[in-house]
Parts: structure tokens; C-alpha cells; sequence
């Protein structure tokens, strides 16, 4: 019995060993063999078909989703993609994975996934007391998951907003801004565009005044600044500016557009513009930390040669810009010619704008201006933190549609993917998938 009870406790004091020692080769194999989180991300490449889009044209709008923008590929988007002009808008807000907007129906808040090619929605919320129409209202966020959005309302003699939770897409809260119609004036412009400074809870909502409609308005000749308590939605200041005469990219509220950034020191930046006798006089405004006016007399779009249309912050003070070369003429069907500022006037650029040496820098591939581009309209740049590279997209007359990389280390200028002829290029965005986990050796 004692040799049965000696070999039983032998046996025990083997199995402890062998169970130690298992577990000590496992927390070795995870401090050996770590792992991270990672978040992949691919590229929604948006073109139009037989003519540039923008401003609510009635054109056959295509996305299609693209790991890469490398040199190499010919994109072509028959059978490729989806046509989303139907149902939702290239006019949309982008965060992670997710695009936010109001749909065509204009009936609902949606929260939708680009997956596989198609659209498919995540979430919805139906309109409470505010509503609002597809492509016509303004945002900011206040936080990762609450999403503001702005705009006049159906009569255009009142801005209304809501507050969303983009969790659930649930309606946090919703009113209307203590604003009035200037005396003289009939109705506010559209959306407008607001900006959130987050060191003083504050945002800077920028509109103005209108008579009449359409092309034939006439809209104030200095547009506004209200001073807004993110937390209660009071009207705390109404400043009119004295720097610039109107926003770009107002109508939109920077859903088709960036037209607004803040640098590393909270600096608001603002796209504007001054109507000249020789176009449009490009802007780019500033109100310094703390302030809430512009800084008199700053314009950080040094020698404007016509209207600049978006922005991009790329950090150490430098804007990646899309702008307009208004000298430029063209031909204008009747035997003459008439200034190239159409949407489809091959007269728009990319730029470097650095803001420290207050210079700007065209684009240049294999030492070489890149040609004018057509398309007005849209965000035609994506910045990818990833690698700290832009890439953005050109249509010009003497080559196929395609995309270039600009590495922002470097200061180089690489070619992408080309686009099969008859579609124009629009957009790029980048969006993130499912998070992931990686080996890091």
C-alpha cells in the first residue's frame, strides 16, 4: 500500500510540473509573439458618366471600392460598382466605416456601409420635428459619436439643428437657433458651414442673407460668423465679417466639399472668396485659439489666381488645395471665347500651400505642371495618414482620367491607377473595415 500510495503522490507531483511548466511556455509564446489591433482601409472611387457632375446635375453617378490606387491598374466601372445617385448622394459625411446622410427620400437620418460594391444600410432614424433635404445642410462633430447637423429650414427664414448619437443614430436633441433674418433680407443661405472648436466648446457657424433665388439671388455683400454654445445651441455672437465676401462650397456645408481645418494650435481655417472684376478672388481666413473674428488683413492663399475650392490639413503647416485658374479662357461654342470657370472648364489644379512661408506650390509629375483638370465640384483628394500620402484624381483633355500620389515626406509625385475613358473622375474617399487582429513577429 505504501509503494501504491508513493507511486499515486510521484504521479501527482508530475502531472504539477507538466501543468507549470505548460503555462510557463504559453506566457513566453505571447511575450515572444505579440499582437496588435489593426484597422484596415480601403478607397471608394466615385466617377461620373458623360459629364462632370456637381450642383445637382442629373448624371449617372458611380463607386466602386479599391485596396489600392497603385500605378498599374485600369479601372473600369461597367459591371463594377454601384450607382448611388437613385437612392443617396455623393454629397455625404464620412467617419470610419460609415457614411451619414439624408437620403433622397428626405424622410430619415441614415448610417450606411459601401460593402461588396453596394450601399447597405446600418442604420436608420426617421425625421422628428426638423426635417431636412439631401445635399442641403451643414455638420461637425462634437465627439466620436455625436454628429450635429445644421441648415435653414423649408422656408429658409430659420436655422434648425439636431444632435445624433451615431451609435444607434438616435435623436439626442433638436431645435432651432436663435438667428433672425437681417431687416432688408428675405432668407437665410441654405446650409451654410459650421466648424466646432472643442478647447472652449464653441461653434462657428458661417452664413448670410439672401433676396430672391437661385442664380438671380443677391446675397449680402460680407457674410456671418455666429458664436455658438455647442452644449446649449445659444446664440452667444453674431459677427460680420470684413475679410471676404462669401464661403466657398456654402451650399453644401462641406458634405461634397472640405472648405474648413484646424491647425495644431486650434487655428480655425475658412475657404472664402472676394468677387473681383477679373473672377474670384480665393481666400483662406483664419481666426486664431481663443479668438472668435477672423485675423484682419491674414490670407494664407498666397497670389490668388482664382477661386480655391478645398483644402486638406496635412499637418507642419501644410494645405494640400484644389483651386481655379480664373485667367483662363475657352472656347464658347458661338466663335469666341468666355472665361474658363465652368464645371467643366479645364482650369482647375492641386497645389501644396505652406503656410509658414505663406508659398504655394503647383504639382508637378516627372518635373512637369500636371494639366488643367475639369470638375468643379466634390472632394478630389483623400489624405491617407497611413503612408502621408494624397492621393487625387484628374481629368484632363489629353489623357485618360486617373490618380496621382503625393508624398507628403518626400515632396514627390508618383502616378496611380487610370480610368477607362468616358467616365470622369469625382471623388475619393477612405474608409475603414473591421478591426483585426495581427501578429506584430
Amino acid at each position: 500500500m505504501k509503494r501504491l500510495h508513493f507511486f499515486f503522490m510521484a504521479l501527482v507531483a508530475l502531472m504539477t510540473m507538466t501543468t507549470f511548466t505548460a503555462c510557463h511556455d504559453d506566457d513566453d509564446d505571447k511575450k515572444n509573439n505579440p499582437v496588435e489591433e489593426i484597422t484596415p482601409y480601403h478607397f471608394d472611387l466615385v466617377v461620373t458618366v458623360g459629364k462632370q457632375g456637381g450642383m445637382g446635375r442629373d448624371v449617372t453617378t458611380i463607386m466602386q471600392t479599391r485596396d489600392s490606387l497603385n500605378a498599374g491598374d485600369v479601372v473600369d466601372f461597367k459591371n463594377a460598382g454601384s450607382e448611388i445617385n437613385a437612392d443617396y448622394s455623393m454629397e455625404a459625411i464620412t467617419k470610419g466605416k460609415y457614411y451619414y446622410q439624408v437620403p433622397v427620400s428626405a424622410d430619415r437620418f441614415v448610417k450606411l456601409q459601401f460593402v461588396n460594391n453596394r450601399m447597405q444600410v446600418v442604420q436608420a432614424q426617421p425625421f422628428k420635428a426638423n426635417t431636412y433635404n439631401c445635399r442641403q445642410y451643414c455638420h461637425a462633430w462634437l465627439d466620436d459619436n455625436t454628429l450635429l447637423i445644421m441648415a435653414a429650414n423649408g422656408d429658409k427664414n430659420a436655422i434648425i439643428w439636431t444632435k445624433l448619437n451615431t451609435e444607434d443614430m438616435s435623436i439626442l436633441a433638436e431645435g432651432t437657433l436663435d438667428l433672425k433674418v437681417a431687416d432688408g433680407w428675405e432668407t437665410f443661405t441654405t446650409s451654410g458651414i459650421v466648424a466646432y472648436r472643442q478647447s472652449d466648446n464653441k461653434l462657428f457657424y458661417f452664413y448670410y442673407n439672401k433676396k430672391g433665388s437661385g442664380r438671380k439671388a443677391t446675397n449680402e455683400s460680407h457674410f456671418h460668423i455666429a458664436v455658438i454654445n455647442a452644449s446649449t445651441m445659444a446664440l452667444e455672437q453674431d459677427i460680420i465679417n470684413t475679410e471676404a465676401n462669401e464661403m466657398a462650397g456654402s451650399a453644401y456645408g462641406e458634405l461634397l466639399q472640405q472648405t474648413t481645418f484646424f491647425d495644431e494650435n486650434e487655428n480655425l481655417y475658412l475657404v472664402a472668396f472676394n468677387d473681383t472684376d477679373l473672377g474670384e478672388e480665393g481666400r483662406l481666413l483664419r481666426i486664431s485659439k481663443g479668438k472668435f473674428n477672423f485675423d484682419a488683413g491674414y490670407n494664407g492663399f498666397a497670389n490668388s489666381d482664382g477661386k480655391l475650392l478645398t483644402v486638406q490639413y496635412l499637418g507642419n503647416g501644410k494645405v494640400f488645395a484644389y483651386s481655379r485658374n480664373d485667367a483662363l479662357t475657352e472656347d464658347d461654342g458661338k466663335g469666341g471665347t468666355r472665361a474658363a470657370n465652368q464645371i467643366d472648364s479645364y482650369s482647375h489644379y492641386y497645389s501644396v500651400i505652406d503656410l509658414n512661408a505663406n508659398t504655394r506650390t503647383r504639382m508637378k509629375f516627372n518635373g512637369t505642371d500636371i494639366d488643367y483638370s475639369s470638375g468643379r465640384f466634390s472632394q478630389r483628394s483623400a489624405f491617407d495618414k497611413n503612408t502621408n500620402k494624397v492621393y487625387f484624381g484628374v481629368n484632363t483633355l489629353s489623357a485618360r482620367p486617373c490618380v496621382y500620389a503625393y508624398d507628403v515626406n518626400r515632396g514627390t509625385v508618383s502616378k496611380g491607377v487610370e480610368i477607362v475613358e468616358g467616365y470622369y473622375f469625382e471623388q475619393i474617399r477612405i474608409l475603414e473595415g473591421d478591426k483585426q487582429i495581427k501578429a506584430t513577429k
